[in-house]
């Protein structure tokens, strides 16, 4: 009975721990919060707190991301935190995981995680792999995100699941959480990780 007593109560203090991390007195004050305004201000919190994190992708600046993502990032924290790129996401995503693996943390963002393809020999040869190949030497704190799937509900090109797949790949956390709270405290999470992590939407 002592043993079910402590797992209950250690589960509960894990409960607590997770909830301190995915609310913010500012959430507490909100009726409600989308999954989109969940993640906007994980970036903007994180981006604030740490000057190594930044984010780069396709219109994630001016435009504020192709789903709004980032809506109001870029006039807060200006070009340098905020990098838009050409259509090349195996360009973009090389340069994060060069600049995660020189010590800063970005957040390196795919229109949808199928443009991931164009990428897929920096996410997995590179980024997860680099860790282990030197021994530990070589950390790469990155975050690649995305809507994966059917999330933005657009053509059959952009619309497959690649959870699956990049869970199979050793080195890579793959993370696809279902609510508001759960993106908030997940993405903050794994913006701060060591390890690469995909944050699938």
């Amino acid at each position: 009975m002592n043993l079910v007593n402590n797992i209950l109560k250690s589960q509960s203090s894990m409960e607590v721990l997770r909830r301190s991390f995915s609310i913010s007195p500012r959430l507490l004050t909100e009726k409600s919060l989308t999954i989109r305004e969940a993640i906007t201000q994980a970036m903007d919190e994180e981006i604030s707190r740490d000057e190594r994190v930044f984010l780069i992708g396709e219109e994630v600046a001016q435009y504020d991301g192709a789903y709004k993502m980032s809506k109001g990032l870029w006039k807060k924290h200006g070009d340098k935190r905020i990098v838009d790129t050409p259509i090349t996401e195996m360009g973009f995503a090389g340069l994060a995981t060069g600049a995660a693996m020189a010590g800063l943390r970005p957040i390196c963002e795919f229109m949808t995680f199928n443009f991931s393809m164009q990428a897929i020999d920096h996410v997995i040869n590179s980024a997860a792999k680099a860790y282990y190949m030197s021994a530990g030497k070589v950390k790469v704190p990155i975050v690649f995100r995305g809507p994966n799937g059917a999330a933005a509900g657009v053509g059959a090109q952009h619309s497959q699941d690649y959870s699956s797949w990049y869970s199979q790949c050793p080195g890579l956390k793959v993370i696809a959480p279902y609510s508001a709270e759960d993106c908030r405290g997940l993405l903050k999470a794994a913006i701060r990780d060591d390890d690469p992590g995909l944050f699938m939407i």
